[in-house]
């Protein structure tokens, strides 16, 4: 199985897994909002039929003089009651438009019942086969012959002369509630495959987004990887070669044992300045050990350099300027071994890459909170889509032209981690065939360095002032002298 064959099953599983919780959890809330609607709906059903019952059973109780039996003047609120045992009363065409009204719907019924729970007459829309048999519980749900539910209330009533006179109870029809509620089932049913397979194509969607970084850094461990071992060949295949051609010789005199010596130096000396790199970056990546952090003074940094280049842009037919836009020294915390690398890295990379006759400037300024260092060159420029990733490990913007230089694809790589190390950041502008820009700004104050808070990034060399915030330590700025030992290591961009 294959790598992509692998990211795509994975990304299938989590997808599925996705979907899976999310089809459970959109479930439970199915079912919830169901249930929350039923109960909210029955709710407002059992109130509606307790107000239109309570208003019947006032209203009637009024107009009650002999128990069980009942007066006339009922029929206006109850046009089409119908007395057990007897012909029922007319409708009357127009009945006046009251709450009672309600009882002439075709949901709703009128049952009275005596003191001994006989049925004395019926009213409203009265379902056939409906249980007869009196019973006293407030609340009842009751079904006919057909399977049809209902809800019904009861009330006692009572004469005039407070006497007992029966029962009233108001029933309603559930079908309507429960047509509501199979309405709603039907659009959960229904609209819970529509949603999952929405889910689905979101599952895989997000799935592919959750597995972008890990197919990109396994990538970049693949290129990685093909990049170092191809670095690493070539040296030891001119070694290899030199040393098999040395060999078929049948003697060798003092100066071609010389030169193979030579070229078996160079190629060793390439090998360990790529292992050395690459530990390098290892180490600032995990920050395993402990920056060893000083006081550096950034101008002092910067004129070394200079001074350290200048052979080698005078060689290139580079002029190699240095613009230092302070009165006073600009020092930061650091370690000066890093920043140095740092700025060789960036200074040389300009000088590689800038045809002859043209210049190279390193400026140093500063702002409120940082301390800028800019390295500006008349270079060949970087392509637009390429700026993003000339900080990555081996990335070449030209490998032809990087082989040209002896450069391997770490020099960037290396600047940035030591930026990143230091708190700072790295930035670049460049224009194809004009030049490039890169920016370095570093922090004054880094409260990870254990020096304190205190403003010694200022500038102004007054360290032993006691002006800062130093924990009570006397701090003497002593301008730090640097030998000029060579920092170089060829770059790429």
């Amino acid at each position: 199985m294959n790598q992509n064959q692998l990211f795509q099953q994975t990304r299938l599983r989590l997808a599925l897994w996705y979907a899976l919780v999310m089809a459970f959890i959109l479930s439970i809330c199915g079912f919830g909002i169901y249930k929350a609607v039923a109960h909210a709906h029955s709710m407002t059903l059992g109130r509606e039929l307790e107000s239109v019952a309570g208003t019947l059973h006032d209203t009637i109780e009024l107009k009650l003089r002999q128990p069980a039996q009942l007066e006339p003047v009922i029929e206006n609120f109850l046009p089409n009651i119908c007395v057990v045992g007897q012909s029922c009363i007319p409708e009357k065409s127009s009945p006046k438009r009251h709450i009672l009204s309600a009882i002439n719907q075709s949901n709703y019924y009128v049952r009275f019942y005596d003191i001994s729970g006989r049925l004395i007459a019926i009213a409203g829309n009265y379902p056939e086969g409906l249980p007869i048999v009196f019973k006293k519980e407030l609340w009842q749900t009751l079904k006919d012959s057909k399977g049809n539910l209902y809800q019904q209330i009861s009330f006692a009533l009572h004469t005039q002369e407070n006497r007992d006179w029966g029962y009233i109870q108001v029933g309603r029809s559930l079908a309507d509630f429960n047509s509501y509620l199979n309405a709603v089932k039907l659009t959960l049913i229904l609209g819970l495959p529509i949603i999952m397979s929405l889910v689905g194509i979101a599952s895989w969607w997000l799935a592919g987004l959750a597995m972008k970084p890990i197919y990109l850094s396994y990538r970049q461990i693949q290129q990685f990887t093909a990049d170092a071992a191809h670095e690493l060949r070539t040296p030891l295949a001119a070694t290899q070669a030199t040393v098999e051609s040395a060999l078929m010789m049948s003697h060798l005199d003092e100066a071609e044992a010389r030169e193979i010596l030579r070229t078996t130096q160079r190629q060793n000396q390439r090998l360990t300045n790529l292992v050395t790199d690459l530990l390098l970056l290892t180490r600032l990546d995990r920050q395993s050990i402990p920056l060893q952090s000083e006081i550096c003074c950034l101008d002092d940094i910067i004129s070394d350099l200079i001074e350290e280049f200048a052979a080698l842009a005078i060689a290139a037919d580079i002029t190699l300027t240095s613009s230092i836009q302070l009165s006073q020294p600009l020092n930061v915390v650091g370690n000066q071994d890093q920043l140095y690398r740092l700025f060789s890295n960036l200074i040389v990379n300009a000088i590689h890459y800038t045809p002859a006759g043209g210049k190279v400037k390193v400026s140093l300024d500063r702002n409120d909170h940082y301390a800028v260092i800019q390295v500006e060159d008349t270079g060949i420029g970087i392509p637009q889509p390429e700026l993003t990733r000339i900080f990555d490990r081996f990335y070449r913007v030209n490998s032809d032209r990087s082989r040209t230089t002896g450069g391997s694809g770490l020099g960037l790589a290396i600047a940035k981690a030591i930026v990143q190390t230091h708190h700072g950041s790295l930035d670049v502008q460049s224009e194809l065939g004009k030049g490039s820009t890169f920016t370095v700004k570093l922090p004054f104050r880094i409260g990870d360095w254990g020096l304190g808070t205190g403003d010694w990034g200022l500038g102004t060399g007054d360290w032993g002032l006691g002006t800062g915030d130093w924990g009570q330590r006397e701090i003497t700025n002593t301008k730090h002298q640097t030998p000029n030992t060579k920092h170089q290591t060829p770059n790429d961009k």
